[in-house]
């Protein structure tokens, strides 16, 4: 039985070094992602902005940086991570910051107004006729005549609506949603979600990396436990058959003459 426990011992510990590659493997791939992204983060150059007690501004108010961050805790149901949002540390190149300045800006373009310009082709309908009036923020707006030639306007607000919100077949806020929510503004979002979902990715990465490192020890110890009690059994057997093998040998008394 001695024997088996030996060999498992060894097996165990080439295992734990075989964790600790792989950790080591894995931990140096997390690195080199980090190092990326930082030099990503340091090109972009995206700061955030902090007045002198430390507390995140938007725009020069502490008010619109806490709407914003309503918008990413409440309705995201995004889990801030407090320390990544460092005063002397305002380089975007973190998950939390990352998020933080996407909800920046989907909050204000769900906040904005547009300006609409309506010409006398987008109110002409199917059987040639000219609409008489117009929907503008909820509110019906009659249409002049004869029609400028500049076109009616509206000032819409979007008042929270998200792409697929608004209504694309009225002439409104058909318009309004491609102002709104430009290719630009598209393209910012889906930029910043890359950076987050990287970010959280690396953090995982280094969290298996640890865990890779964890089993390596578990078994490294474990392979050295049982080479150990496989040697002392060993040591103890030889040193049991060594006193059962002992003869006493008889003690010769004197002879008197």
């Amino acid at each position: 039985m001695r024997k088996p426990l030996g060999l498992l011992g060894i097996f165990l510990i080439v295992v734990g070094i075989g964790y600790f590659v792989g950790a080591g493997v894995a931990y140096s791939k997390v690195q080199g992602g980090y190092g990326s992204l930082q030099a990503f983060s340091e090109a972009q150059n995206v700061e955030l902005t902090y007045n002198e007690d430390g507390q995140l501004t938007d725009r020069g108010t502490v008010e619109g940086a806490q709407g914003i961050m309503s918008l990413l805790e409440d309705d995201w149901n995004f889990p801030v991570v407090d320390s990544d949002l460092d005063p002397n540390d305002p380089l975007v190149n973190t998950a939390t910051e990352y998020m933080y300045q996407m909800a920046t800006i989907s909050y204000h373009t769900l906040n904005g107004t547009q300006p609409v310009v309506l010409t006398e082709a987008d109110l002409t309908g199917e059987d040639g006729t000219v609409a008489t009036e117009y929907t503008c923020n909820g509110e019906t707006i009659a249409v002049p005549d004869p029609f400028p030639a500049d076109g009616v306007t509206c000032d819409f607000e979007v008042n929270g609506r998200y792409w697929t919100g608004f209504d694309r077949l009225d002439p409104v806020e058909g318009q309004a949603r491609d102002l709104a929510w430009s290719g630009t503004a598209h393209a910012l979002v889906a930029e910043l979600g890359v950076g987050a979902a990287t970010h959280s990715t690396l953090q995982l990465a280094l969290g298996v990396a640890g865990l890779l490192a964890g089993l390596g020890v578990v078994c490294t110890v474990m392979g050295a436990a049982f080479i150990w009690h496989t040697s002392s059994g060993e040591k103890k057997g030889r040193s049991e058959a060594d006193e059962a093998n002992t003869v006493d040998e008889p003690v010769a008394e004197p002879v008197n003459a």
